[in-house]
């Protein structure tokens, strides 16, 4: 059964850092997998829990360039509720 977790961003303007969590930020452990990008994994399942971008406005004002991450990720939309909008 495929596991749903919100994406929580974090960016820390001060150190240039972007960090994502995938579901609750949670303990891990980080391997750098190149060029300032760090995987995070859970201590106990070995899965990927999030990922650092070090130096993260600093590429794009230098390069102004897209960055691929060596990351592959399933996407689905939550479920929102609107209410009290409609025709007028």
């Amino acid at each position: 059964m495929e596991k749903k977790a919100d994406l929580n961003f974090f960016y820390d303007k001060e150190s240039d850092i972007l960090d994502i969590s995938i579901g609750v930020p949670q303990p891990a452990i980080s391997d750098e997998i190149g060029d300032d990008i760090i995987i995070r994994r859970g201590l106990e399942s070995d899965e990927i829990v999030g990922f650092t971008i070090l130096n993260f406005e600093r590429r794009f004002e230098k390069n102004k360039q897209c960055y691929n991450l060596p990351v592959k990720a399933q996407f689905s939309m939550a479920h929102v509720m609107v209410t009290g909008a409609g025709p007028g």
